[in-house]
């Protein structure tokens, strides 16, 4: 097993909460962790139907029974009433780590944790393998375009898959099991082309109406298959910066995905080298940079902390990072040869908002980093100095 990042965070948690809320895109190795962190737990998948039918008899007595030495609940979003028994057991007891909640319907199960275990569940996330990972386990693969084909769900390296063999059952299942149990969609093919056009606009701006319009959908319809793949991991709305600085910023997010991979196979790209060539590369490229650094702090316990800005006149950053009232200011370039054209966003926001050359950052597809006058250089392979 590839060791994960977020091993840390669970282990300091289960010491100062009864329960752990651990969610995250469907096979993103969740189950594989907390059963080896947790090995002499009493492991429940409630998508199986002898231990749902096992659970649903008596749920406190056993729930009560199997927390004595602790229990992993997989999929735990499906038996809603379970929440209140875990409750009261825990209110009981006041043992720390003694339920560890699983669930790759972060919305459904986020719900029940907020209405009935606020205060005693940490909520984390596992998401698919980071760079860092796959880095220091020698598993990444040789080139940045195949890297971003590949992605980074641990099914394609642990059983050494390719992504076009994996991605397309992949997104079906998911399709077909988890987004007709999130509601109630009678033509699951529109919503399959609902995701492949979503995945044409990545890195873009927004506009619900134009996808809306392309399939021949409302925009409220729109807006909930967005939240639909927002909560499944899928995508990510990358938010505006909400300080003005003196100029009219634009107020739509822009959307990105997770993981490279699933963007890759949405969009027909069956190798890296028609990546390398495709007309999206940069917009992929910015997915996945920014994607790498939303993981990190999901990794490592925190919620996601960056922005982007732009102003009426096409002035932009790709990447804000917000901590405290210091920003971070970064720009993101696909290509290997820094060009000083590269540096004019990063320019332009320094002279309008005051921010330090130090505080500026240029994230590219190379792979040396460097200090320059307006920023600092920075490879895609760095991104942790960020």
């Amino acid at each position: 097993m590839i060791p994960r990042a977020l091993e840390k965070k669970i282990v300091s948690m289960v010491k100062v909460f009864p329960v752990i809320s651990l969610t995250g895109p469907r096979q993103s190795g969740k189950t594989t962790l907390v059963r080896a962190l947790f090995p002499d737990y009493h492991y429940m998948n409630l998508e199986n139907l002898n231990d749902f039918s096992t659970l649903s008899e008596d749920p406190l007595r056993l729930l009560r029974a199997y927390a004595s030495k602790g229990v992993v609940i997989d999929e735990a979003q499906k038996m809603p009433d379970m929440f209140s028994y875990i409750q009261v057991i825990v209110d009981e007891s006041r043992e720390m780590g003694k339920f560890i909640l699983t669930g790759s319907q972060n919305f459904l199960l986020l719900e029940k944790i907020t209405q009935s275990l606020a205060g005693r569940a940490a909520i984390l996330h596992l998401m698919p393998f980071g760079l860092s990972e796959l880095a220091h386990s020698d598993r990444l693969p040789d080139s940045l375009d195949r890297i971003m084909h590949t992605g980074f769900y641990p099914a394609i390296y642990d059983r050494e898959m390719e992504a076009p063999d994996y991605y397309p059952s992949y997104l079906q299942t998911y399709i077909e099991r988890d987004v007709r149990s999130m509601k109630n969609i009678g033509d699951l093919s529109l919503f399959q082309r609902f995701v492949r056009l979503c995945a044409g606009r990545t890195g873009q701006l927004l506009n619900l109406s134009s996808l809306g319009n392309e399939i021949g959908i409302n925009y409220k319809t729109v807006d909930s298959w967005l939240s639909i793949l927002e909560t499944s991991f899928i995508i990510f709305l990358h938010r505006p910066h909400h300080k003005n600085f003196n100029k009219r910023l634009v107020k739509q997010p822009k959307l990105f995905f997770f993981d490279t991979g699933i963007l890759c196979s949405l969009l027909d790209i069956e190798t890296p080298q028609q990546l390398s060539t495709h007309y999206l590369r940069g917009n992929i490229f910015e997915s996945f940079i920014i994607s790498e650094y939303v993981k990190m702090r999901y990794h490592e316990g925190l919620r996601s902390n960056v922005f982007f800005w732009r102003n009426n006149t096409g002035n932009e950053i790709d990447m804000l990072i917000e901590n405290g009232e210091q920003l971070k200011a970064v720009e993101i370039k696909s290509g290997e040869t820094i060009h000083e054209d590269f540096f004019k966003g990063l320019s332009y926001f320094q002279a309008m908002s005051g921010i330090d050359p130090k505080n500026s950052y240029l994230v590219y597809g190379g792979l040396s980093d460097y200090e320059r006058k307006k920023g600092t250089v920075l490879s895609w392979m760095n991104i942790k100095a960020l």
